[in-house]
């Protein structure tokens, strides 16, 4: 039964965006007549940026993903090589605990346990600053996209840019007149080489 209500609704919406569109498109036609000359054609006002082309394209967001992937494995290195140094502590009380007196044990138990909370601690806190990073630069990243796109909407005259990414189903269909993804990763790479000098 919720599956029927899901496929209804769906026809549904889909079934109002062929109308709205339909309707678009029927406001949007120009008459003509015989008097008249042919409409010339109307400049996009809205166009889109293909996400995955960006992504893959900008070397920004190359560079980014290195800074990130240099700082991940710091930090994987630095919380390895303190976990191994305490697993060989612990493997050095486990082969030398039967010389070692009653209180000896017990401190040094006490210490490696406490040594191991520590490491925990560590751990989570490194890996919280590295998504805080990732955060960060994503932000960034956002930003510096978003400046430049409203610049670039400014300098061509466009009203809108929205974004397209596979499998997003916010964006169904786009005439490919209207992608500029190639343009503005153009421009991107060529202010991002300017900033970089």
């Amino acid at each position: 039964m919720i599956k029927m209500k899901t496929t209804t609704s769906i026809f549904t919406k889909l079934g109002l965006g062929i109308l709205i569109a339909g309707g678009l498109a029927a406001c949007n036609k120009t008459k003509t007549t015989d008097n008249t000359k042919p409409a010339v054609p109307v400049k996009a006002e809205i166009v889109f940026i293909n996400q995955d082309s960006l992504t893959a394209k900008y070397d920004y967001v190359k560079d980014m993903g290195k800074r990130l992937d240099d700082k991940g494995k710091a930090a994987q290195n630095d919380v390895g090589g303190r976990r191994q140094s305490l697993q060989r502590e612990v493997a050095d009380y486990q082969k030398n605990a039967n010389t070692l007196s009653a209180d000896q044990r017990a401190t040094t138990e006490q210490r490696l346990q406490r040594e191991g909370q520590e490491l925990q601690t560590y751990e989570q806190n490194t890996s919280a600053q590295f998504q805080n990073d990732q955060n960060g630069e994503t932000q960034k990243l956002y930003d510096k996209i978003y400046e430049f796109t409203k610049q670039y909407a400014k300098e061509k005259g466009y009203k809108m840019v929205l974004t397209f990414k596979s499998g997003n189903p916010t964006l169904l269909y786009a005439d490919g007149s209207l992608d500029v993804t190639n343009d503005v990763i153009k421009r991107l790479n060529d202010a991002y080489a300017k900033e970089k000098k």
